[in-house]
């Protein structure tokens, strides 16, 4: 399998992005045009850097507004041609990319395009060189792959060959089966791109909203597949514009980039069993079967304050560590662990973030077959030394350089094994029964590679992104959702919305709220209101709308009200119940949850309201930490 990937996908001056995707791994570049126009230095300049840093010139692109062209233009096309031919030897590449005409002096016709890419073929084979046909969605005469084919093969030139973009195909809703006909040697290479389904003009879209393969909502596995019909083994290119990479870091989008690549055509090669290019062996996607638990970071003085906290939500403290300064709390299947320990990654965590949920341990069939895949998809694998008695529980580091730990049932009895129970556990259960789900906050240019991540990881879909409707502005939120699995990841754009002082000062992204699973919603706010649990006050004016809005009883109502309750209902009748503690240290809270009728969101009406009133009981800002 050899990977490519377009300069013009990243950002940064040449140098910059001919480094970020030889660190991620790709085995060769597309040179954009552009790129090399803008680098000081020589086409054999680019071509010595390009090689100094184990890649090769997968094409150089792109050639514009060549075929069907009448005299004067038809002539100065192919001395065109024949000066990026020259520029082509120079740099050390025999491909060239010509995308289908947009020029209003084009004239049209497949035998007149067909035959001036027969003449371009045999200029080309002279020099030992390869051309390309593409055909751009918004092409003046070609728009569609099935045309640019019967071009090329007219042409008829062992030099002249088809360039596919899951793209120009998918944006245009052209069937991708019939790609399947088309020979795999005729096909010179593949360039891959997502984006999201927005109804906008073709090239607006392209030019701005593209991303990596899983990333979008485009069906790219079957296109690839298709692809793969054909007996295509050469290489898989990335060709993404979007305005975030542009300014985003080179080297992680470079990261994405491959693991989106290794991605696509682990999916495409278990779908096409006779698939001729080599792809890396890995295990299948994992099933994620329920959140085992939460770890915190913390000092001894926040931790009391914490286990205060969690003492009135009904959790009680059942089991120390034998040999480190660790506490677990528990209530029906939800641990949340405290670490004060002043050595080790939790400590560190905590200096640099304060009180955080810097680790989270997911249940899943096989842990070491979860670090497998993670690991051949790029993840950067975790290990500390462990202590005398402790598994070795596999890990990877996740959202905010925090830990992601993986529990099969070899490694179930972690509880037994590394914790001493405590003889009478404190806590009164209020009906909490397990994580329902796990929020993590982050900048807004972060969540396509988190998105990508879960996705690739594990056995997971994204919902539809969701504008959580912050006073002070937008969070864009979408939800990672498996069999066992729940995840809110929030993306904030700016400082003053709830989500974004939580970044700033907490140093990073992280877990801003974890939401807990009632049985009973009413039965818990009860035994919570006697345990003394501090909630969130939520205003009388929304109480007064939600029942005009919903129809609801008045009782209900009223209950609503007096335990500040939110609720929220679909289009099917489902409902949801939900209320929060206020802000704990820098910006963590907790919810309390009951869904019934099936409900699959997650409140997102009821955030604004939320988010004011929480606003209301933040420190206010630049007020120093007690």
């Amino acid at each position: 399998m050899k990977t490519s990937i377009a300069t013009v996908s990243i950002s940064g001056d040449l140098r910059e992005k001919l480094a970020a995707i030889a660190a991620a791994g790709f085995d060769g570049v597309e040179i954009f045009e552009n790129d090399f126009l803008a680098f000081d230095g020589s086409p054999a300049d680019v071509g010595r850097m390009v090689r100094d840093h184990g890649l090769e010139i997968t094409l150089f692109q792109p050639f514009r507004d060549f075929e069907g062209l009448p005299e004067p233009q038809r002539s100065r096309a192919f001395d065109r041609a024949e000066r990026k031919f020259d520029l082509m030897q120079q740099l050390g590449t025999d491909l060239m990319l010509v995308c289908s005409s947009v020029s209003s002096a084009s004239l049209g016709g497949i035998d007149r395009a067909a035959a001036d890419f027969r003449e371009l073929g045999e200029r080309a084979a002279k020099r030992g060189l390869r051309v390309g046909y593409e055909a751009l969605a918004w092409g003046r005469h070609v728009s569609d792959h099935r045309d640019a084919w019967e071009i090329v093969r007219r042409a008829d030139h062992p030099n002249i060959g088809l360039i596919l973009d899951s793209f120009h195909t998918l944006a245009r809703k052209i069937d991708v089966d019939t790609i399947r006909a088309i020979p795999g040697d005729r096909i010179f290479i593949v360039q891959l791109a997502d984006a999201p389904l927005i109804e906008m003009d073709l090239l607006y879209w392209s030019r701005h909203f593209r991303n990596m393969p899983g990333e979008g909502d485009l069906p790219v596995v079957d296109f690839m597949r298709a692809v793969a019909a054909t007996g295509y083994d050469g290489p898989l290119s990335l060709e993404i514009f979007n305005d975030q990479f542009r300014g985003g870091s080179p080297k992680s989008i470079s990261v994405d980039g491959r693991r989106a690549l290794i991605n696509l055509m682990d999916q495409v090669r278990r779908a096409e069993p006779a698939l001729k290019i080599a792809v890396p062996e890995m295990p299948d996607r994992i099933d994620v079967h329920g959140v085992e638990f939460v770890e915190f970071a913390a000092s001894e003085e926040e931790a009391e304050t914490l286990g205060a906290t969690l003492a009135t939500m009904g959790f009680a403290k059942v089991g120390k560590h034998l040999t480190k300064d660790v506490t677990v709390w528990r209530q029906g299947g939800i641990n949340l662990v405290i670490n004060t320990e002043h050595e080790g990654f939790a400590h560190s965590s905590y200096l640099v973030h304060g009180t955080n949920a810097y680790a989270i341990g997911l249940r899943v069939s096989d842990a070491a077959a979860t670090v497998a895949r993670a690991r051949a998809l790029g993840a950067e694998t975790f290990e500390q030394k462990r202590g005398s008695g402790e598994l070795p529980i596999p890990a990877i580091r996740g959202v905010g350089g925090g830990v992601i730990y993986f529990i099969d049932d070899t490694l179930a009895n972690v509880w037994q094994v590394e914790f001493t129970a405590l003889d009478a556990p404190s806590g009164a259960d209020a009906g909490l029964l397990r994580m329902d789900h796990v929020a993590q906050t982050m900048n807004y240019e972060e969540m396509l590679t988190w998105i990508l991540f879960y996705t690739s990881i594990f056995r997971t879909r994204k919902a539809p992104m969701v504008d959580v409707v912050d006073p002070s502005g937008l969070v864009r939120s979408q939800a990672i959702e498996g069999d066992g699995l729940r995840l809110t990841l929030n993306g904030a754009e700016n400082r003053k919305t709830l989500a974004g002082p939580f970044i700033a000062e907490s140093f990073g992204s992280s877990v801003q709220h974890l939401a807990f699973e009632s049985r009973d919603i009413f039965a818990t706010s009860a035994a919570l209101e006697r345990l003394g649990f501090d909630r969130l006050t939520i205003t009388p004016n929304y109480y007064d709308d939600l029942e005009a809005r919903f129809g609801l009883e008045p009782d209900l109502a009223d209950r609503l009200r007096a335990e500040n309750i939110l609720y929220d209902r679909d289009a099917d009748g489902g409902e949801y119940f939900q209320f929060y503690s206020p802000i704990v240290g820098e910006g963590f809270f907790f919810e309390i949850v009951e869904r019934r009728g099936g409900y699959r969101g997650y409140g997102a009406p009821n955030a604004p309201f939320r988010i004011a009133a929480q606003k209301r009981h933040i420190r206010p800002s630049g007020m120093p930490r007690n």
